[in-house]
């Protein structure tokens, strides 16, 4: 079991980090990402200003993690309110 899950986290960490870096400060700290899986990454948000505020920018972050993490094929980013 340990072969099959350390690659995936490690896989799923980078994708974490590089969320981390491309979000401004005080966007980041209202927003988590809750779930990866079948190409979509999930996110869960405290408030609907900031929901709006990340849906404007999802393309951008969108195609950031694509370029970076190709191999977590990426196809949507998933934005819900917690």
């Amino acid at each position: 079991m340990d072969h099959r899950i350390s690659p995936q986290q490690v896989k799923f960490e980078s994708i974490v980090q590089l969320w981390s870096e491309s979000l401004p400060d005080e966007l980041r700290q209202h927003c988590r990402i809750t779930d990866i899986s079948a190409g979509r990454l999930k996110v869960l948000v405290d408030s609907p200003s900031y929901m709006y505020e990340l849906q404007l920018c999802s393309s951008e972050i969108l195609a950031e993690l694509r370029r970076r993490c190709p191999q977590v094929r990426i196809k949507r980013i998933k934005i819900a309110l917690a």
